[in-house]
C-alpha cells in the first residue's frame, strides 16, 4: 500500500532587459534645442565667411585676445570655426554639416526614429567628402570650394590615376550612391533615355503636324488603338504594308468586329511581325507607401506605450497548496474496480477490459464491454453503480466520444486542490497565442484546460449557490489579468449582489470600462445596467462603422491594420481593445428588468463577436424563463457547475450530467459538441485582492475607459397626462398617428424604429392626451383627432393650460 505522489513543477526563466540610456522628454527638449541653435550658428558663420573671410585672416592667430574684433557675423569664434571647416576642411560642402546638426536637434526634440538619423549622418558625410574631392579640381583658383581636405585628396588621386581616372572614380562613387540610397538600376537609365527620345520625337511630330495636311481624316482612333495595343515592330515588314493605310482607311476595309478574325486568318502575315509584350506591375497605393514610410520612421503603433512600464502580476501573488499533487491510492482503485465489475455481473454484463485515469477530484474508469452488450443497458445502471460504490456524483459516458469505450466517472475519496497558480504557471497557458486565453482548471487526465474567449465567443455559466460559480468568474478574470495589457482588454462588470466583484474596483483606471456619468465602474443598479447594455450596443454599431470604413472583417484585422499605420486617426480610427462583459446573477436582472435587459443582451450576443465584445453571463437558476431560446442560441460555450435537477442540467447543457457533479468547483464545459469534465482552479479572495492591489499600485490611465453616452428613454406612466413626463417623441408619434388615422403601437415601431415597450407607452400617453381611443382588443385604436389643425389646437391648449 505504498503511496506515490507525482507533482508537476514548472520552471520560470527570468527575463533580463538590456540596460539602455534613455533621456526624459525634458532632457530631449533641452539637448535637441541646443543642437538646433548650434546648426543655425554654424550656417550663419559659414555664410558670413564668404563676405568677411579675407578680412578675418589676420585675426585667426589672435583669437584668444579680447582686444581683437573679427568681421564675421559671429565674431572671432565664427571666424575660427568657418576657417576650420571651409579652408582647412571640406570647403563649401561643410554647409551640409550645419544642416545635419540642425536635423539632429529636430529628431531628438520630436523623438523621431534614431536609426534614420544615423543614416542621414552616414550618407551626408559621404556626400561632403565626394563634393570636396570634386571641387578640389578648382581649389587652386578658389580654395574655399573644396577646402584643404578636398584639394589634398584630389591631388592624391591624380598622382596615381590621373585626372580622367579621378573623374571616372567620382562617377563610379556617384552611381554607387544612387544605386544603394535610391534603388536606381540600369532600367532606370534606359527608361530615362526612352522618355527623352519620346519627348524629342513628339516635338518633331508636333512641328510636322502644323505644316502637313493628312491625306485621310478618317484614319483616327481605331488605327492608333491597334498600333498601341500590339506595339508592332514594322522595321522588318515590307514597305507596302506600311504605306497602304495612307491611301485607304483601315476603318472601311477591316471593321472593328472582324479584327480578331482577320488576324487569325492571316496567320502567315502576323507571324512575320514581332510583338512586343509589356507587363505593367501593380503600383503600391499612396496609403501603403505612406504607411510603410511611417512604420520605417516610427515603427509600428504600440497601444501599450502609454503604460509602457506596466508589469504583469507575478506568480508569487497566488497561493501554492501542499496537497496539489495527485495521490494514487491503489486500494481505492482496486476496490472501485471490483465493485463496478461485480455490479455489472449481477446484471449479466461482462467486461473485456477496464482502465483507470486519475484526475484531481474524479477518476475515470474506461470499460470495454463484451460483444453483444447494449450500451443503453449500462447507461441505465447509473444509480445502481452509485449505490454499490456508496458515492455521489457518478456519471456514465456511453460511449466516450472518439473511443470505443464506456466511461464511468467516480469521485475520489480524497480530492486534491487545483490552484490558480498551477494553471497560470503551466506551459500551455504561458505559451498560448490566443487572443483572450482563459485557464479554467484541469481535466480528468490532469491536463491544464485553456480556451480562447474570442473564439467562444460568448459564455453562459450556471450553478447552484455555493458550487463554485463566483470562483469560476474570478478564474476567468484572473487569467486575462495575467495575460493581457490594460490597453488590450477592458471589463464591464455587472454585480447585482454588490459583493462578488467589488475587489476589482482597485483596477478601475487600468482595466475597467464605464458610462461617462457613472461614479462606480462596477455596476450594481439595474437602471444603470440597462443604460450600460444599450451603451455597449452603441459601441458595437460604432465599431462596425469603423470596420466598414477600414474595409476589415473583424477586430483582429482592424487592429493589425491600425498598428501598421494604414488607418488615419484623423478619420476617427483608433486602436480597439477587447471588451468583456461579465454579468453575475443574470436571473435577478431578468426578474427586475425583463425585456429591457434581454433585448440588448441578445443583440450583443448575435452581432458583437466580430468587433471584440464578448459576454460572460452567470446565473443560479438556469430555468427557461431566464435562459431563453434567443440567449441559448447565441451562447455556444456553456459551463455548468452542480445544479439541483436534471431539468436545469438540460437547460444549460442540453443534456444531463450537471446534476450529478460533486460541487466545490466540479464543472462541465461544452462548446456545442463534446462535454468535458473539469476541476475549476481555486482562486481565493485574498489572492484576488493581492492581484488587484499589485496592479492598482502602478501608473494608470487618467480615468476608466469610457463607453458611449446613452440617453435613456423619457416616458411617463401609462395614463398620466403630465406634459413634463411625456416621451420626447410624443409630438412626432402624434403626427404619425393622425396622418395614418390608425392608432397602433406596431405603426410607431415601424415609423420611429422603437422597441415594443416604448411604442406601447407612447400609445398610452396619446390615449391620456385624448388623441387615440381606448384599447379594443386586436383592433387598432380609434384616432380621435381628424387632422393636423385639430392636433395643433389640442397641443396649444395644453401648453396654455
Amino acid at each position: 500500500m505504498a503511496k506515490k505522489k507525482t507533482k508537476t513543477k514548472t520552471k520560470t526563466t527570468p527575463k533580463f532587459r538590456k540596460p539602455s540610456l534613455k533621456l526624459s522628454s525634458q532632457q530631449k527638449l533641452i539637448f535637441g534645442s541646443l543642437l538646433i541653435i548650434l546648426g543655425v550658428l554654424l550656417f550663419i558663420a559659414f555664410l558670413s565667411f564668404f563676405f568677411t573671410g579675407q578680412a578675418d585672416q589676420s585675426t585667426l592667430s589672435e583669437i584668444t585676445s579680447r582686444d581683437v574684433e573679427a568681421q564675421n557675423w559671429l565674431n572671432k569664434l565664427g571666424a575660427w570655426v568657418s576657417d576650420f571647416f571651409i579652408i582647412k576642411g571640406f570647403g563649401i560642402a561643410s554647409f551640409i554639416f550645419s544642416g545635419l546638426v540642425f536635423l539632429s536637434g529636430i529628431y531628438i526634440t520630436l523623438d523621431i526614429n534614431k536609426a534614420r538619423l544615423r543614416r542621414h549622418w552616414v550618407w551626408g558625410t559621404l556626400i561632403v567628402i565626394w563634393l570636396s574631392v570634386l571641387f578640389g579640381f578648382f581649389s587652386h583658383k578658389y580654395d574655399a570650394l573644396g577646402g584643404t581636405i578636398g584639394f589634398e585628396m584630389n591631388t592624391f588621386f591624380q598622382d596615381y590615376i590621373g585626372k580622367i581616372g579621378t573623374v571616372l572614380l567620382l562617377v563610379f562613387v556617384l552611381i554607387t550612391y544612387l544605386a544603394i540610397r535610391f534603388g536606381v538600376n540600369g532600367e532606370t537609365f534606359v527608361k530615362l533615355f526612352k522618355n527623352a527620345k519620346k519627348d524629342f520625337k513628339n516635338e518633331i511630330d508636333t512641328t510636322t503636324e502644323e505644316t502637313i495636311v493628312p491625306l485621310d481624316n478618317n484614319l483616327t482612333a481605331e488605327a492608333e488603338e491597334i498600333k498601341s495595343a500590339f506595339e508592332l515592330n514594322v522595321e522588318d515588314s515590307k514597305p507596302e504594308t506600311v504605306s497602304e493605310p495612307k491611301t485607304k482607311p483601315i476603318v472601311e476595309k477591316q471593321p472593328e468586329p472582324e479584327l480578331k478574325i482577320d488576324v487569325a486568318e492571316n496567320e502567315s502575315e502576323v507571324s512575320k511581325l514581332d510583338i512586343e509584350i509589356k507587363t505593367v506591375e501593380e503600383e503600391a497605393s499612396e496609403i501603403d507607401n505612406l504607411s510603410d514610410k511611417l512604420v520605417e520612421d516610427f515603427g509600428q503603433y504600440d497601444p501599450t506605450l502609454e503604460l509602457g512600464k506596466f508589469q504583469f502580476p507575478t506568480l508569487d501573488l497566488l497561493k501554492k497548496y501542499d496537497t496539489e499533487g495527485i495521490t494514487i491510492n491503489q486500494d481505492e482503485l482496486e476496490e472501485n474496480k471490483n465493485r463496478i465489475v461485480e455490479t455489472l455481473n449481477n446484471y449479466k454484463i461482462g467486461i473485456a477490459s477496464i482502465k483507470a485515469t486519475i484526475g484531481p477530484t474524479v477518476t475515470l474508469y474506461e470499460i470495454v464491454p463484451e460483444a453483444g452488450i447494449r450500451i443503453s443497458k449500462i447507461k441505465n445502471l447509473e444509480d445502481d453503480i452509485a449505490l454499490s460504490l456508496s458515492a455521489l456524483g457518478i456519471r456514465i459516458i456511453a460511449p466516450i466520444p472518439g473511443k470505443g469505450t464506456i466511461g464511468i466517472e467516480v469521485p475520489n475519496k480524497n480530492s486534491t486542490i487545483v490552484s490558480m497558480r498551477s494553471v497560470i504557471a503551466s506551459q500551455k497557458f504561458q505559451k498560448s497565442e490566443m487572443e483572450l486565453p482563459i485557464a479554467f482548471g484541469k481535466t480528468i487526465s490532469n491536463e491544464t484546460f485553456v480556451v480562447d474567449l474570442a473564439k467562444m465567443p460568448h459564455m453562459l455559466m450556471a450553478g447552484a449557490t455555493g458550487q463554485g460559480k463566483s470562483v469560476g468568474l474570478n478564474a476567468v478574470l484572473t487569467s486575462l489579468l495575467y495575460k493581457k495589457h490594460p490597453a488590450e482588454v477592458k471589463f464591464v462588470l455587472v454585480d447585482p449582489k454588490k459583493v462578488e466583484l467589488t475587489l476589482f474596483n482597485k483596477i478601475e483606471r487600468h482595466y475597467l470600462a464605464k458610462l461617462p456619468d457613472s461614479e462606480d465602474a462596477i455596476i450594481t443598479d439595474n437602471t444603470k445596467v440597462i443604460n450600460t447594455l444599450n451603451s455597449l450596443c452603441i459601441e458595437m454599431d460604432n465599431r462596425y462603422e469603423m470596420l466598414k470604413n477600414a474595409m476589415c472583417r473583424n477586430i483582429k484585422e482592424y487592429n493589425a491594420k491600425f498598428k501598421a499605420r494604414k488607418l488615419n486617426p484623423n478619420d476617427g480610427h483608433h486602436f480597439l481593445p477587447y471588451i468583456v462583459l461579465v454579468v453575475d446573477e443574470f436571473a435577478d436582472l431578468i426578474m427586475t428588468a425583463g425585456k429591457e435587459v434581454e433585448t440588448p443582451i441578445a443583440r450583443l450576443a448575435q452581432l458583437a463577436r466580430a468587433i471584440g465584445i464578448h459576454l460572460i453571463i452567470a446565473t443560479q437558476r438556469p430555468s427557461v424563463n431566464v435562459i431563453t431560446g434567443i440567449i441559448k442560441a447565441n451562447f455556444p460555450a456553456r459551463i455548468a457547475f452542480r445544479v439541483t435537477s436534471k431539468i436545469d442540467s438540460r437547460t444549460i447543457l442540453d443534456g444531463s450530467g450537471a446534476d450529478q457533479l460533486i460541487g466545490r468547483g466540479d464543472m462541465l464545459y461544452t462548446q456545442g459538441n463534446d462535454i468535458t469534465r473539469i476541476q475549476c482552479a481555486f482562486v481565493d479572495t485574498p489572492e484576488v485582492e493581492k492581484i488587484t492591489e499589485f496592479i492598482g499600485a502602478q501608473k494608470a490611465y487618467p480615468e476608466a475607459h469610457l463607453l458611449p453616452e446613452y440617453v435613456g428613454e423619457e416616458s411617463g406612466t401609462s395614463l398620466d397626462n403630465n406634459i413634463e413626463d411625456r416621451d420626447k417623441l410624443f409630438r412626432e408619434a402624434a403626427e404619425i398617428i393622425v396622418t395614418a388615422q390608425q392608432g397602433s403601437a406596431s405603426l410607431l415601431q415601424r415609423k420611429l424604429k422603437l422597441g415594443y415597450n416604448r411604442a406601447g407607452r407612447l400609445i398610452d400617453q396619446l390615449e391620456a392626451a385624448g388623441i387615440v381611443g381606448g384599447f379594443e382588443g386586436s383592433k387598432a385604436r380609434q384616432v380621435l383627432i381628424p387632422d393636423f389643425v385639430a392636433l395643433e389646437e389640442l397641443l396649444a391648449n395644453e401648453n396654455q393650460g
